[in-house]
């Protein structure tokens, strides 16, 4: 589906979250007028089994009578690195899951991530991830469903569990080894805020090519936080004349308090 996107606002989109039925996330993003959503399913009031051809249909019509473009964001604290028996079955059919329900609501992407680690696994943690990552790729393909990978925000150096995918090494292992035409990037940029290369570093070292969305939320550079813009620290001008300036087309998300919190930032960024 194509909208009619005229200025940068039109291309700043709302995370929904979990807390809200999508119809009604659907109906408060365009009244906000907001073109693009991400919302989460699988539980609450978006259960995987409430999404019945009534409710598909539902679904369908408000996306396409409000002229929204709209994606899935599945839930980070389920572990794409996952290999245990039974665990790791399970995974498989809840990325599917999404994937099904994407195709079904008309979708235009599922957020995914690399999974996380405890330390003393790390390797094998990786591979797992990264052989889930492109089977469900594949996956996705046949049904036409694009996947994006998000880069992930660092924990404390000595904490036991660690997000895979949160520095430039660990995401380029995963890019370099998986389809561009399957899995594009979702670049969270107050995630890279928090490490060394900082926003510019980690942008530099994957570019526009891959990219296909831009989380945004602000912090202080020392610990993962989702702060209005303005809160912290981040330099979002910079960052917006730096993506627009090598050609980015895409569109940026909001992800931070609530979402009238997200329709001021909005306009704070405008």
């Amino acid at each position: 589906m194509s909208i009619n996107i005229k200025n940068i606002k039109d291309r700043i989109g709302i995370d929904l979250g979990a807390s809200i039925a999508i119809e009604d996330g659907l109906t408060y993003a365009s009244e906000a007028d907001f073109h693009f959503v991400d919302i989460r399913i699988g539980d609450v009031k978006n259960k995987f089994e409430s999404f019945d051809k009534s409710r598909i249909s539902k679904v369908r019509n408000l996306i396409e009578s409000k002229e929204l473009i709209m994606g899935l964001h599945t839930l980070s604290a389920v572990n794409m690195a996952e290999f245990a028996p039974y665990l790791s079955e399970a995974v498989d059919a809840y990325i599917k899951s999404y994937i099904d329900i994407a195709k079904l609501i008309d979708a235009n992407w599922v957020e995914v991530h690399a999974g996380f680690h405890f330390t003393g696994d790390y390797e094998r943690r990786k591979k797992a991830g990264l052989e889930r990552l492109k089977r469900m790729g594949d996956y996705a393909a046949k049904h036409g469903v694009k996947l994006l990978l998000e880069n992930m925000n660092p924990e404390p150096e000595n904490a036991e569990v660690h997000y895979l995918a949160s520095d430039v090494e660990e995401t380029k292992f995963y890019f370099d080894n998986l389809p561009h035409e399957n899995i594009g990037w979702s670049y969270t940029v107050n995630h890279a805020h928090i490490i060394p290369v900082g926003i510019e570093g980690f942008y530099n070292a994957f570019g526009c090519k891959r990219l296909f969305e831009v989380r945004l939320a602000d912090n202080k550079g020392d610990k993962e936080e989702h702060l209005p813009p303005g809160k912290g620290n981040i330099d979002f001008n910079k960052m917006f004349h730096m993506i627009e300036n090598d050609g980015f087309k895409g569109h940026y998300m909001l992800a931070f308090g609530s979402h009238d919190d997200m329709r001021e930032g909005r306009d704070y960024l405008i």
